[in-house]
């Protein structure tokens, strides 16, 4: 495997001419993520950040400045063949594309073929064929058991084996599309039978969402030695919650209707190369720990798994955004507190023969620390609703209210190397219909 492996597209001496690119907060030269966007009035196509810019890549292979691979890839309006490209060819890419965005000789013929990205939209990067949603943020797993269960609170499989449930691709949408408060069944502790309403306790779930690359043959696993090879990149995924609902139904089959309402994602594929420097060790189990059965042992995962990234949740209620107000920050803590590596999820989740496919998105479920400045969900926060958070509008949430909005962020830091982010995932929610 090479996937921590860094080239010259990383020196942090590497400057664009591109000037908004300098010392931008997630898009420098170092980072080239990929998207599908659409300038005013004009159709989707794929694009690379690059500063306050959108590179059109559609545009720079009918120019003929791309390697032949890309080229093929570049005329859809998604990103799954892109996604689809072996590894050999998404580093060729990215070299040229660092090249040309450094390369002053390279400007005249580059330059044409920028696009200021606030004029432009943003759309689902990919056609998702499936989404599953895993369970490996191991303290955001023990706080919610906890409520539930305080002297069990994780179940006997755990630590075993990653959990997961296969939620719905259709729901899931671009950062910057609202969501609607959803109606279903809960039944509250007092009441004798369950009532059908809008949710009461609607919640937001901090997450990393994983693209899934090159696929396998049904009946075929993939080896952990070989499942950094079927990752095309990540991005940040917000599986929004309806902890009534949830509390109602999730036995004896688990989520359903407190799930599969609406799924928000960044748009932008932060690709496993740009990835490269920010991987580190998975951090080792705490003592007494089972180790993982040998299909989900690695060596090169152990030592290079993990992913140097810190996950941020602001909050901003509209009587914030009306009177001005900075969104409020929530939560703040690394994405190291997984339990279980992304190779391994991608592993397990085909070890059964189950065929992944490009363009699959996995979720990490909620990450959180192990202190609630970093808890990843309002359910830990707020201890189930028992302990309201004060907002600086002089408001109070438990859960979450119809205009309120919900922005994760992401930065990969690494010593030595120029920092990266993942761009807004960001929705509002509406009130229910």
């Amino acid at each position: 495997m090479t996937f921590w492996q860094t080239d010259a597209t990383h020196d942090p001496a590497l400057t664009s001419w591109v000037e908004s690119a300098k010392g931008h907060r997630d898009f420098p030269i170092q980072n080239l993520p990929l998207a599908v966007f659409s300038p005013a009035g004009e159709t989707p196509r794929i694009g690379a950040a690059i500063g306050d810019m959108i590179l059109d890549l559609s545009a720079c292979a009918k120019a003929g400045l791309l390697p032949d691979a890309a080229s093929s890839a570049a005329g859809s309006d998604s990103l799954n063949a892109f996604m689809a490209l072996p590894e050999g060819d998404r580093k060729a890419l990215r070299a040229i594309l660092s090249q040309m965005l450094v390369d002053d000789d390279q400007r005249s013929a580059v330059e044409p073929h920028l696009h200021r990205a606030g004029a432009c939209t943003l759309h689902l990067p990919a056609r998702i064929g499936d989404y599953t949603d895993f369970y490996v943020g191991i303290h955001h797993a023990n706080n919610v058991g906890r409520q539930f269960r305080p002297d069990n609170p994780l179940l006997p499989n755990y630590k075993y084996v990653p959990i997961g449930y296969h939620g719905r691709a259709s729901s899931i949408r671009a950062s910057g599309v609202p969501l609607v408060r959803p109606t279903g069944q809960r039944k509250p502790p007092e009441a004798d039978a369950p009532v059908v309403g809008p949710s009461v306790r609607l919640d937001y779930e901090l997450e990393l969402g994983v693209w899934i690359g090159q696929g396998n043959e049904l009946g075929t696993p993939i080896p952990i030695s070989e499942a950094a090879n079927h990752i095309a990149g990540f991005c940040l995924l917000n599986d929004w919650s309806a902890r009534d609902f949830q509390a109602w139904e999730y036995q004896p089959l688990g989520p359903f209707l407190a799930k599969n309402f609406h799924s928000t994602i960044s748009p932008w594929v932060v690709t496993p190369e740009a990835m490269a420097p920010f991987r580190m060790a998975q951090p080792s189990r705490p003592e007494g720990d089972p180790a993982p059965l040998g299909y989900l042992s690695d060596d090169e995962d152990r030592s290079h798994g993990a992913l140097a990234v810190t996950l941020e949740v602001f909050l901003s209620s509209a009587k914030m955004r009306e009177g001005g107000m900075e969104p409020f920050r929530l939560s703040r803590g690394p994405a190291s507190n997984m339990y279980w590596t992304v190779q391994q999820i991608v592993t397990h989740h085909a070890s059964n023969g189950c065929n992944l496919q490009a363009g699959d998105l996995l979720g990490t479920g909620t990450i959180s620390a192990p202190t609630r400045d970093g808890f990843g969900s309002l359910l830990e926060l707020t201890s189930g609703g028992k302990e309201p958070i004060s907002l600086p509008s002089g408001e109070t949430r438990t859960f979450l209210e119809d205009g309120d909005e919900v922005t994760l962020r992401a930065t990969a830091h690494a010593e030595g190397y120029v920092s990266i982010g993942f761009g807004e995932c960001r929705a509002a929610v509406l009130p229910a219909r």
